[in-house]
């Protein structure tokens, strides 16, 4: 039996999607991108704005219309839209055959066995307050030299505009032993870059061990053979503590690179949205972090036209951008959701000014992102190969400072041979907006 398996949204959720996988795959399930060979779907899925609420839908919509026809048996939908819309989903499209909660993914078996004998529709659904359960084995869908290593479940911030702890639940903590054993199978699978995820990483181990254990894992992730990257993503500012960036320092494997969402850089703003920085805390946190690692790389994601921003309040943020120069920075035209506190806040912005102010902030970065580039020109640099470019001899890589999907590439003019997860010293020699070019650098010709 063959299963098309569609994951949305954010990395964090394409873990979740991996590991229903790697249970389906031990059931002797075989797995399919061609809709037209599959026997049952799986979507999982996601919600956090409305733009994937719109992707979930039409995907679900899109794999019913097979399950008309009768090509597939079974349609199975997990994840956040799962979680909060699980009955206008069976509601309004009849076809689904099994919703999944974000914390039951290890029901996946037992849920389409039911399906598939008869015994649908099937809904499966965890207290948010328990730790879903981790079934040893991934199936990795990210090409095998990287791979996602979520460290926790839910959140406790309740920013003001975010659905996730409704869906996630609290923050739970995934047991220490139980990373570093799945770090260890993900090694063995040919990884050699872990990428940290969580709705917020800094606080790693506070529910379980009464502190922050982040640095703690990130030695032990060190001492794992094969790994060579550990990058760090979705760190809350005012949650760095100086042990971290001293662990950052010391550890050679960990990339120079913080992926710190703020968003937004006026206080009035980062009050309404209950934040926990201002202004002020913010310089601070990052002038911290270019003092104590000049070269690290900072991310950091904004949401533009966040209910009662002022055109004072957009301009302070653009100044804050423009003084600060991060090295990637993304935004977010403000998405209202249902049952967060800013969905019922007065002076909601009209759609078509959020997106021009996200526009303005976006070539405001773009400028930065340019001149950054550029200044990389001479720099010699690893860079983890991931491809290679169609007919041209040329490969695709990541540099430290670029998350995969998110970030930058590089591309590398060689005629060597190279292998996707090669490690090579490239220097680079032209830059765009984005992406760099380099050529193998030799030392001693």
């Amino acid at each position: 039996m063959k299963l098309l398996c569609i994951s949305l949204g954010c990395d964090k959720n394409l873990v979740d999607t991996e590991k229903m996988m790697g249970l389906l795959y031990q059931d002797g399930w075989e797995f399919t991108d061609d809709e037209t060979q599959a026997d049952a779907v799986l979507i999982n899925t996601c919600c956090f704005i409305g733009d994937a609420k719109e992707e979930s839908v039409n995907t679900i919509l899109e794999m019913a219309e097979l399950k008309k026809d009768g090509k597939v048996k079974a349609l199975l939908v997990a994840g956040c839209m799962a979680e909060r819309y699980k009955q206008e989903i069976f509601e309004e499209i009849p076809e689904v055959d099994a919703i999944l909660g974000t914390a039951s993914g290890h029901e996946i078996l037992t849920a389409l066995k039911q399906v598939l004998e008869g015994n649908g529709p099937v809904s499966c659904f965890e207290d948010l307050h328990s730790l879903p359960k981790t079934p040893a084995g991934r199936i990795l869908t990210t090409g095998g030299c990287y791979s996602f290593l979520k460290i926790a479940e839910g959140c406790d911030k309740r920013c003001t505009y975010c659905i996730i702890p409704s869906l996630r639940g609290p923050y739970r903590s995934y047991p220490m032993e139980e990373l570093l054993e799945e770090a260890r199978q993900l090694s063995e699978k040919g990884v050699k870059e872990l990428i940290l995820v969580a709705q917020e990483t800094t606080l790693y181990g506070v529910d379980l061990y009464g502190q922050k254990m982040l640095p703690k894992l990130l030695k032990e992730l060190a001492k794992i053979s094969g790994i060579q990257w550990i990058r760090i993503q979705y760190c809350y500012p005012e949650e760095i503590t100086d042990e971290l960036i001293e662990v950052i320092k010391e550890e050679e494997k960990i990339c120079h690179y913080l992926d710190i969402p703020i968003q937004h850089a006026s206080d009035t703003i980062l009050k309404r949205m209950n934040r926990r920085t201002d202004k002020k805390q913010l310089k601070e946190i990052i002038g911290k972090l270019r003092r104590e690692i000049p070269d690290i790389a900072l991310r950091t994601t904004l949401i533009s036209g966040f209910p009662g921003e002022t055109k004072e309040d957009h301009e302070a943020l653009m100044e804050f951008v423009d003084e600060m120069e991060f090295d990637r920075l993304g935004v977010f035209a403000y998405s209202a959701e249902e049952d967060t506190p800013a969905f019922s806040f007065e002076n909601q912005a009209p759609e078509e000014l959020k997106e021009e102010r996200r526009d303005q902030l976006m070539e405001l970065q773009q400028e930065i992102a340019f001149e950054k580039s550029e200044s990389m020109k001479g720099r010699i640099l690893d860079v983890l190969i991931e491809g290679k470019v169609a007919d041209e001899p040329a490969y695709v890589g990541r540099t430290y400072m670029d998350a995969p999907g998110v970030d930058g590439l590089i591309f590398v003019n060689t005629g060597q041979l190279l292998m996707s997860g090669d490690f090579v010293r490239v220097k680079v020699v032209g830059a765009s907006e984005y992406d760099l070019i380099g050529e193998v650098y030799h030392e001693f010709t």
